[in-house]
């Protein structure tokens, strides 16, 4: 997991820096829908409310369940990097596995701590994070290896 989410972070900084270097403009985006590639794959779709604000829906699938994520982010800008920022939020979700560590639906809540960038000359909207969460029921508890590589369609 760790070697995905170091290859993913790599990934997203040399876009963001082949980006800056041929000085392609950033601007922002109202709505993304796209795929959030972590040890699964997941669908997001990314809407901001406002130009800080922004709601995030997440339905990842693997091979062990499936886990449906809300999560509310406020975002903010990176001074001299157009087109990136930071966000950061809280959320909650509720999952389905078919695990040794237990069968069923469980309940959580989750935080969200990441980087977002627009590209200005395509529809493309990247972003990275990491998403701790706490699961409540028998065998549950806190899970620090959610997150992942977002890569989406912006409109």
């Amino acid at each position: 997991m760790r070697k995905v989410l170091v290859s993913a972070a790599a990934f997203f900084m040399v876009l963001v820096s082949q980006a800056q270097s041929k000085s392609i403009n950033s601007s922002s985006y109202k709505t993304a829908l796209g795929v959030k590639v972590w040890d699964g794959a997941g669908i997001s779709l990314k809407h901001f409310f406002d130009g800080k604000n922004a709601g995030e829906l997440i339905g990842y699938f693997w091979n062990q369940g499936a886990r449906f994520t809300g999560l509310y982010e406020i975002h903010g800008d990176i001074t001299g990097a157009q087109g990136l920022k930071w966000y950061i939020g809280p959320g909650a979700h509720i999952g389905f596995y078919n695990t040794k560590y237990g069968d069923g639906g469980f309940v959580g809540i989750d935080g969200v701590i990441g980087l977002d960038y627009k590209f200005n000359a395509a529809p493309i909207n990247i972003s990275i994070d990491w998403q701790p969460s706490f699961e409540f029921g028998d065998n549950r508890g806190f899970v620090g290896s959610w997150g992942g590589l977002g890569i989406r369609y912006s409109f």
